[in-house]
């Protein structure tokens, strides 16, 4: 398996870059949002790879983040679901927005992807949206980290699993819990991080 190409950028359009890596041309199919963020040809460049063999079919694709290549993969996962759709939902939406479209299944953001259908983003609504929570709720976490001083992960998780067992699900509890923790010191506890959360969920009633 190709995990990964880092090399000399040769060709590029929208839909296909050349890696020369050590005299070798890798041709990578990749998705608009990556080809759009690399940079001029003749320049350095590395992409994570996922190898896609089938029976009249080796390719490989190329991404710009870990997360962008595990959304490609969890939905090549799906049937129904091929590498062309994959690339094109990863094509009108960045990864977090894309785990976030799964995780609430929003339906009609998810049919804007040209060649994705109705039937194919309900099953992809309904097989991946718990994998897409975790993805985008590691994100929305990540960004409360580079403002400063965040609550710990943990006590976030916390919280969240705290809300869940009071009924509410991990979408909901998600959001209330970030939400929430914008507004309190990081050194809140978990319990005060539930009340605030609490009342984000009963005001958004």
């Amino acid at each position: 398996m190709i995990a990964h190409v880092r090399g000399t950028l040769v060709e590029k359009d929208t839909a296909a870059v050349v890696v020369d890596v050590n005299g070798v041309g890798y041709r990578v199919l990749v998705p608009e949002t990556v080809s759009a963020v690399l940079p001029a040809v003749g320049e350095q460049v590395h992409l994570l790879t996922t190898f896609y063999v089938r029976e009249e079919e080796m390719s490989l694709y190329g991404f710009a983040t870990a997360e962008q290549r595990r959304l490609f993969e969890m939905l090549i996962g799906v049937s129904g679901v091929g590498p062309k759709a994959a690339l094109s939902l990863l094509s009108v939406m960045d990864a977090e927005q894309l785990a976030m479209a799964i995780a609430g299944e929003d339906i009609k953001r998810l049919t804007s992807a040209p060649g994705v259908g109705t039937k194919i983003a309900q099953r992809i609504a309904m097989e991946l949206k718990e994998k897409a929570a975790e993805i985008a709720w590691q994100r929305k976490v990540d960004r409360l980290a580079a403002k400063g001083k965040p609550l710990p992960s943990d006590r976030l998780e916390d919280a969240v699993e705290a809300l869940m067992a009071l009924g509410y699900n991990r979408t909901d509890a998600r959001r209330a819990v970030e939400t929430a923790a914008k507004s309190l010191p990081s050194e809140a506890d978990t319990a005060a991080l539930v009340r605030n959360a609490l009342q984000v969920l009963t005001t958004a009633r």
